[in-house]
């Protein structure tokens, strides 16, 4: 089903539809668009302003609607001077701040596959979060026991969710046997993998910003993108320091938005909810509650023994990478 509706006021138009995506956009193909876009506003040119629209936007914004507005907006802010990098946000979807004359607005629009606008509004402008350059809370790993990082890192390689920007330094955790294996068995069903079901704890102290519950656990092989998080908990340990763990269990997350959590407190089972092919846990730390406005921060964990690409080496500080064996040091 697509959504399509219409807003016009002083500084904002919103015209959208509702799609699906996996993945995330590189930033080139927004600029493309958005300078193909600017140049047509600037120049007069209202069916060139047009030329990257889908088919459901031009049936729901017409030429002639376009051209008044895009007419009102030129005379009420005059010509869009320049355009800072975008703000790239999952999912598909970017922000750039626009100079014009007058004032500075934000457009933030979505592409289909085809590189075709689907999605467009010019907003007030909103500056964005500050990112710290370093977390000041002390976190601990959010497990007890061996756990392989399956992803982690700082580069693409190294992390599948490293072009997303709130799961830039994201990690994905499984538990596997001295083979590699992380099941038993054939693997067919959530029990068999030896993830399933672990207890999962809070990072650090903080309070619950967002709890979601009720999503049901996969099939090992199947994934829920229509909820990519699944079952998940957000803490916010302080300002702008924002912890995401995702992929719980149905029905075994243990607290409620607003709950004050303790470093270590369990906060439910690991499962195999959302946008999961096996049971694992995801965890990231961001400098927001809003999970679609967040950058991603590096983080480090506190007294870790890892193994596997550094064997046996005991770490007060470290940001674990794929391929490490990793446990807490009082264990």
């Amino acid at each position: 089903m697509t959504l399509c509706r219409l807003k016009l006021s002083v500084c904002v138009v919103l015209l959208s539809a509702i799609a699906a995506f996996d993945g995330q956009e590189p930033a080139d193909r927004f600029e493309k668009v958005v300078t193909r876009m600017v140049q047509a506003i600037n120049a007069k040119n209202y069916p060139g302003v047009q030329e990257d629209f889908s088919k459901v936007m031009l049936d729901a914004f017409p030429l002639e609607k376009s051209k008044v507005f895009f007419k009102d907006l030129s005379i009420r802010y005059g010509k869009i001077e320049k355009l800072d990098p975008p703000r790239l946000m999952p999912p598909a979807q970017a922000v750039f701040a626009a100079h014009f004359e007058r004032v500075v607005l934000d457009i933030k629009f979505v592409l289909d596959d085809q590189d075709k606008i689907i999605g467009l509004w010019f907003l007030p402008h909103t500056p964005p979060l500050p990112v710290p350059e370093k977390h000041v809370t002390k976190l601990r790993l959010p497990f007890d026991g061996e756990w392989l990082v399956f992803w982690g890192g700082d580069t693409r390689e190294l992390n599948r969710h490293h072009d997303v920007p709130n799961q830039k330094f994201a990690f994905d955790f499984l538990i596997a046997d001295s083979s590699g294996k992380t099941y038993t068995g054939e693997g067919n069903k959530n029990e068999d993998y030896f993830a399933f079901g672990q207890e999962i704890r809070s990072p650090a102290d903080g309070i619950a910003t967002d709890v979601i519950t009720g999503v049901r656990d996969n099939v090992p092989g199947s994934m829920n993108p229509y909820s990519t998080l699944g079952n998940a908990v957000l803490i916010k340990h302080r300002e702008h320091e924002v912890s995401v763990l995702a992929h719980f269990k149905q029905g075994s997350i243990r607290i409620e938005p607003g709950d004050k959590v303790k470093k270590g407190q369990v906060l439910g089972l690991c499962g195999n909810s959302g946008n999961s092919s096996e049971p694992h846990l995801h965890y990231h730390l961001q400098n927001t509650p809003i999970i679609q406005d967040g950058t991603g921060i590096k983080c480090f964990f506190e007294n870790i023994i890892v193994t596997g690409n550094r064997k046996g080496k005991s770490l007060d500080r470290y940001s674990p990478v794929q391929g490490d064996i990793i446990r807490g040091k009082t264990e």
